[in-house]
């Protein structure tokens, strides 16, 4: 009897711990880093893509991510006259509810939110184009707390609208407003009070990472001037790095590896590697090189065994990260975003067409591809990889694909 218990109990456990693996709660999954640990997916796909299980309408306007976690799937739209967070069941497609945030926006190039929702636990943090940051409940959409970042703190949305997804760190929730002594801000996570505020530069399109170099913790943010990493505990600025902003639009995440971080922007600018390393109280940056090799757009590149892939511009590029050399390039899918995933790199362009490819430094070799709608509006919305299922969004559309193995 006990050993059945035991059994039991550890068999329960492992789906707990399987499941909340399989999560995908933030921008660009687990780590904020674009690579799914998730193994046993389809090898190549079958002429047309992989089975469709389900297709949901009625996401609305906007370019936002997908969120999921425990089995619910998070996003946001817009519709009519107001923005909105929106749960969906993952399993089903269903909508489970739908909360206000924000006025209704028009932006040309799209209307709609563009951050992705952030989900910890039994919370959920989103922010609207205008700046309106809400925390809700996962279970009910309920508001826990509202606030319009850019009055409370005197920032300007960008030209496109605030686009990013809120980090959690620990028991703070870091975003942008761009305001003059509050670039960045820290908030209480359970209250939306302020802990701390720091910088005066203009918020970007970017999303922040946290990243610890010798005992430092460090929130690093590409604003619209700079790259600024700031201490986590009281946002005291630590190091900047400029060489790599352009005057239009600074879009792509950060990536932090093993004390290095990885910068990319396009608009002729280019990439650059900075390491980090601790000189007393403080960090130091120093660039390994910067060149135009690698220029992310919208997207951002992912770090698989020290290759850099992603898109410059249109052409999908795989550098050496160490020394920035590239080691192939290929027109791809077209112009677009990119995820990992069990080896494989999950290509998703502009135009509505899905990719598979070997994630490989020796060249471009690719396996599968198949196109789906895309309407009026480009596809700007990164592919995400939960639990067996690839899901895009395409404006109000929302797709999941089986990818498990049988």
């Amino acid at each position: 009897m006990i050993r059945r218990v035991c059994a039991s109990v550890l068999l329960m456990g492992w789906l707990v711990m399987a499941a909340a693996a399989a999560d995908w709660p933030q921008w660009l999954g687990p780590n904020r880093d674009g690579i799914s640990r998730e193994t046993g997916l389809l090898e190549a796909w079958p002429e047309g893509g992989p089975p469709k299980i389900w297709q949901a309408q009625g996401l609305g306007e906007g370019y936002a991510g997908v969120a999921i976690a425990k089995g619910r799937l998070f996003t946001q739209g817009q519709h009519g006259d107001q923005q909105f967070v929106l749960a969906l069941d993952a399993a089903t497609g269903k909508k489970l509810w739908e909360t206000p945030t924000g006025p209704a926006i028009k932006v040309d190039q799209g209307n709609g939110p563009r951050g992705t929702p952030t989900v910890e636990g039994d919370r959920l943090f989103a922010m609207a184009v205008d700046g309106t940051l809400v925390s809700l409940d996962v279970r009910t959409g309920g508001v826990k707390w509202k606030m319009n970042l850019a009055e409370k703190f005197g920032g300007k949305a960008p030209h496109w609208g605030y686009s990013e997804s809120p980090l959690i760190d620990g028991n703070n929730l870091i975003v942008t407003p761009g305001g003059p002594g509050a670039a960045v801000v820290a908030l209480n996570k359970k209250t939306g009070n302020l802990v701390w505020k720091s910088q005066s530069d203009r918020a970007g399109y970017s999303s922040a990472i946290a990243a610890e170099v010798g005992g430092i913790r460090q929130i690093i943010v590409f604003t619209a001037q700079e790259v600024v990493g700031l201490r986590a505990s009281d946002g005291a600025l630590l190091w900047n790095y400029d060489k790599v902003s352009n005057k239009t639009a600074n879009i792509a995440t950060p990536i932090f590896q093993n004390g290095y971080v990885f910068l990319s922007s396009a608009y002729g600018t280019g990439c650059a590697l900075l390491k980090l390393s601790v000189e007393g109280e403080t960090v130091k940056a120093s660039e390994v090189y910067f060149n135009k090799d690698m220029m992310n757009h919208y997207s951002t590149s992912v770090v698989v065994d020290g290759t850099v892939y992603g898109f410059s511009n249109l052409i999908l590029t795989a550098m050496n990260l160490e020394t920035g050399q590239v080691v192939w390039r290929d027109r791809s899918v077209g112009k677009g975003l990119v995820t990992y995933a069990d080896e494989k790199l999950y290509l998703f362009s502009e135009a509505g067409v899905v990719g598979l490819a070997e994630a490989t430094p020796a060249g471009y070799k690719e396996k599968s591809r198949f196109q789906i709608p895309h309407g009026a509006f480009k596809t700007w919305t990164p592919p995400v990889i939960s639990g067996g299922r690839m899901y895009l969004r395409v404006q109000d559309d929302l797709y999941c694909y089986d990818i498990k193995k049988r």
